[in-house]
């Protein structure tokens, strides 16, 4: 009987998928490429992408290569048709950053490896006050690792605004008395769309709605007032709303050329920064309107037919290692608030104050206020 045991055991480690240990993960890993298709739109994030690979290179044996993307669901399009296709295995995308529409999107079509979140050793680390185990609503169930709190905060220069808008009612008062000024990244880039969100959820006085897959029959009523918003706002805004900037980072740029007034960052340490690396001002200060800030988690996950899966586990706990997520939250590398309890962290990764949060609508809500834009306002060039 005791043979048998051991005989059904081991065929059962045998098994593809069946937990491994952590140090035959790692000795796997060594000699991998990880594939990692992340934002490629923010010089800092890149070049701290480039010291974690310098450093699973140097630690772990594994290579790790950034594929700059412009909108994850690029990644996810590819992804769908490699199952598409049946390929299974060998697959071109090791590690992918993401969230929300596009955790949902992947997570609906078995792209995902896992789960695998809670059996990375420096799990023990996260700061599970967080909302680490659901994305925009939708459990992650260990398909993604978190990486990073993200909100929706403005940067204002205080010698040009002092007093900047408390609301998007104000946001829009501020606009009539200094047309010209105000701007927001065009949808579907991912800060023009939280931009969206976080005014729908002011207008609405947070409607229960929004926490619910978007009805197609109650739409049009629920965002009617956005739309009313928006075209108030426009004729009043940057270009007389006939173009819109492509990025946080341009209309960074923007603001310090002088020529709006606020900028929209999804990091409330992003403008440190930016003043480190000379692309704002000194006295250019973040902050969250009176009612919070939008905020939301974003994570990294592992495809289901990743070719270096036990590299990408390696890279995943590694970034999410204090060592890592302390250099990251530094004000004065990228700046990105920690996942981690503050008391695994060190410098100013671990001083980091976050804003009020608001929770993020469902995930529905992303394509379908990115679709009802481009058909209301797309042909502004």
């Amino acid at each position: 009987m005791k043979k048998l045991l051991t005989f059904v055991c081991a065929c059962l480690f045998s098994l593809p998928g069946w937990s491994q240990s952590w140090q035959e993960i790692t000795e796997q890993a060594r000699g991998q490429t990880v594939y990692f298709h992340a934002w490629g739109g923010s010089q800092e994030i890149n070049n701290y992408i480039r010291w974690a690979g310098e450093q699973l290179q140097s630690q772990y044996g594994v290579e790790l290569k950034q594929v700059k993307v412009t909108d994850i669901a690029e990644t996810a399009t590819r992804l769908l048709a490699e199952k598409a296709a049946g390929k299974d295995q060998d697959g071109s995308v090791d590690m992918v950053w993401i969230n929300g529409e596009n955790f949902k999107s992947m997570k609906s079509n078995g792209l995902l490896y896992g789960p695998f979140a809670a059996s990375l050793p420096n799990w023990q680390h996260v700061n599970q006050a967080l909302p680490v185990e659901t994305d925009f609503s939708e459990p992650t169930e260990g398909l993604e690792a978190p990486w990073g709190v993200g909100q929706l905060v403005f940067i204002h220069d205080v010698k040009t605004l002092n007093n900047p808008p408390q609301s998007f009612k104000e946001l829009l008062s501020y606009a009539k008395a200094f047309p010209n000024r105000i701007t927001y990244p065009r949808p579907p880039e991912f800060h023009g769309t939280s931009f969206l969100k976080a005014a729908l959820i002011e207008l609405t006085n947070s409607d229960p709605a929004l926490h619910q897959p978007v009805d197609e029959q109650s739409f049009q009523a629920v965002t009617a007032p956005l739309w009313h918003y928006l075209d108030q706002l426009h004729p009043l805004t940057w270009r007389a709303g006939k173009q819109f900037p492509n990025s946080s980072a341009q209309m960074m740029q923007l603001l310090d050329d002088g020529q709006i007034d606020l900028a929209i960052t999804f990091n409330p340490n992003a403008v440190y920064s930016a003043q480190v690396s000379g692309k704002l001002a000194p006295n250019t200060r973040s902050y969250a309107m009176q009612a919070g800030a939008l905020t939301n988690i974003h994570f990294l996950a592992i495809p289901w037919n990743a070719k270096a899966k036990a590299g990408a586990q390696v890279a995943i706990n590694f970034l999410l290692s204090p060592q890592a997520q302390s250099l990251k939250g530094d004000i004065n590398t990228w700046g990105d608030p920690s996942v981690l309890k503050a008391s695994s962290l060190s410098g100013s990764a671990a001083q980091t104050q976050l804003f009020k949060a608001i929770a993020e609508p469902h995930p529905s809500w992303q394509t379908a206020l990115e679709a009802e834009w481009q058909k209301r306002y797309g042909t502004s060039q």
